[in-house]
């Protein structure tokens, strides 16, 4: 199912799991489940920017299980620049009573298991959740992954003419809000980007650029 390179690295992150309880990350995930998931930060750079919040929802057989969501705050080691409380509207005062890293990411990490992640513009997001989690337990997380910019991108190609260039692709978020007839919720919250994320997720899954795609291109 997946290839030699997959394969390995797989295996020699399973070797450096430090703590054998979490070995339940590594084992075969529950079938037509994943997680959807999102991170606000105090900054773009993972290297430097401090964890703050986290949100996840889980979807099963094409359904998106609101009654099992997962909403944290963590409690930041210092002061939050005033330009990301700009954009995610977090003070400190917000999150001063949130969780140690240590205990959000744990907890996070129960609530995925063993499932497939779904983001936008995942790499960030899956590279603070390493940030923390490497040090913890000796691995980042081995959990396959899927971007909806590249499933978004991908469904609008659908049915396009071969050889011709491919168009401009407009992959900001509300874009692909805004072009799936989807209903924009509070921005910037973990939890509803989350929740954002699955309800697009969902109408790809369901194949929404290929039936869409009969009346783009002559």
């Amino acid at each position: 199912m997946f290839g030699f390179w997959w394969q390995w690295q797989f295996q020699w992150n399973l070797s450096k799991l430090k703590d054998p309880r979490y070995r339940f990350l590594f084992e075969t995930a529950p079938e037509d489940e994943v997680v959807c998931f999102d991170c606000e930060t105090s900054g773009l750079n993972p290297k430097k920017a401090q964890l703050l919040s986290i949100g996840a929802v889980k979807i099963a057989h094409n359904k998106i299980l609101t009654s099992q969501k997962l909403e944290l705050f963590i409690k930041p080691t210092a002061e939050i620049d005033h330009a990301s409380i700009k954009v995610h509207r977090l003070r400190h005062i917000d999150v001063e009573n949130g969780l140690d890293a240590k205990d959000a990411i744990l907890k996070f990490l129960d609530f995925i298991g063993p499932r497939k992640l779904v983001g936008y513009y995942l790499e960030f997001d899956v590279a603070m959740i390493n940030k923390y989690m490497k040090p913890l337990l000796g691995v980042t997380l081995p959990n396959q992954q899927v971007d909806i910019s590249g499933l978004y991108y991908n469904q609008k190609l659908y049915g396009y003419p071969a050889g011709l260039p491919h168009p401009h692709i407009d992959l900001r978020f509300d874009t692909i809000m805004q072009e799936m007839g989807l209903p924009v919720l509070g921005k910037h919250d973990a939890f509803n980007d989350a929740l954002m994320t699955a309800m697009i997720y969902i109408k790809l899954l369901n194949g929404w650029g290929m039936r869409k795609s009969e009346n783009n291109y002559d």
